[in-house]
C-alpha cells in the first residue's frame, strides 16, 4: 500500500450517486474540523490532495482517492456541525447510512478525535455505530501539538482507557507538525490492513 500514489477519483454528495464498491476501502471519519483533510494530506505527502478549510463543515461530500493496487481512501463528511441547515443534516445522514449499509468492502475505518477534548455525544454515537456494525477501526487523536508533553501523555492514557470498551484496533496520536506521527499512523494502517487480509485469506 503506497500512500504516495493517492489520486483523487470523485466526490459524492447524494446517496443516489454511490456506485458499487469493487475495491478495499479505508474510510476517514470524525466531527467537523477535527483534521481529516490535514491527516490525509500528511499521510499522502501532498499539500492539497484533500481541501483544508478554516471553517468547520467544509467537507460536505464523500471524497474518494485511489491508492492503486485495489485500495481506496474515502474522506467522509464531518458530523456535528450545528450551523448546517436541517435539510443539509438530513442529506448527510442519508448519505452516511447508505455508505455504511451498501455492502462496501470497508477494510478499516479511521476515526479522528480531538486529543484536547473529551469525546462529544456525536463521537460516542460514531463509536457505538462502528462497534455494533463490527466495522474494524482505529482511532487517531489529532491536535497533539496543541498540548504540552505532560498533557499529551495524560490525555493519551485517558483516551486509551475511555476507548477500551469499544475495542479499537489501535489508538495513535498525530500532529501535522511531526513527520514521525504521520509515519506511525501510516505504518499502523498498513499493519492492520495486512492482518485483516491474512485473516480473510485464512
Amino acid at each position: 500500500m503506497n500512500f504516495n500514489k493517492a489520486q483523487f477519483i470523485r466526490s459524492i454528495g447524494f446517496s443516489e450517486q454511490l456506485t458499487a464498491s469493487t475495491e478495499k476501502e479505508i474510510c476517514f471519519c470524525g466531527r467537523s474540523n477535527v483534521g481529516k483533510s490535514s491527516l490525509l494530506n500528511k499521510l499522502c505527502n501532498r499539500k492539497s490532495l484533500a481541501k483544508v478549510g478554516s471553517m468547520p463543515g467544509k467537507t460536505t461530500t464523500i471524497n474518494f482517492f485511489s491508492l492503486g493496487e485495489g485500495y481506496i481512501l474515502s474522506d467522509l463528511p464531518g458530523y456535528g456541525y450545528a450551523k448546517r441547515s436541517f435539510s443539509e443534516r438530513q442529506r448527510w445522514a442519508k448519505l452516511m447510512e447508505h455508505y455504511f449499509n451498501s455492502e462496501r468492502n470497508i477494510i478499516l475505518a479511521i476515526l479522528l478525535l480531538d486529543m484536547r477534548h473529551h469525546p462529544s455525544q456525536d463521537d460516542f454515537q460514531m463509536l457505538d455505530f462502528l462497534m455494533q456494525t463490527n466495522t474494524p477501526f482505529m482511532v487517531v487523536l489529532t491536535k497533539k501539538d496543541k498540548l504540552n508533553k505532560t498533557d499529551q501523555k495524560q490525555n493519551y492514557e485517558d483516551f486509551c482507557l475511555l476507548l477500551a470498551p469499544y475495542r479499537p484496533q489501535e489508538v495513535v496520536a498525530f500532529s501535522t507538525l511531526e513527520n514521525e506521527t504521520a509515519n506511525n499512523v501510516r505504518a499502523r494502517i498498513s499493519d492492520i490492513v495486512k492482518q485483516r487480509e491474512e485473516l480473510d485469506d485464512y
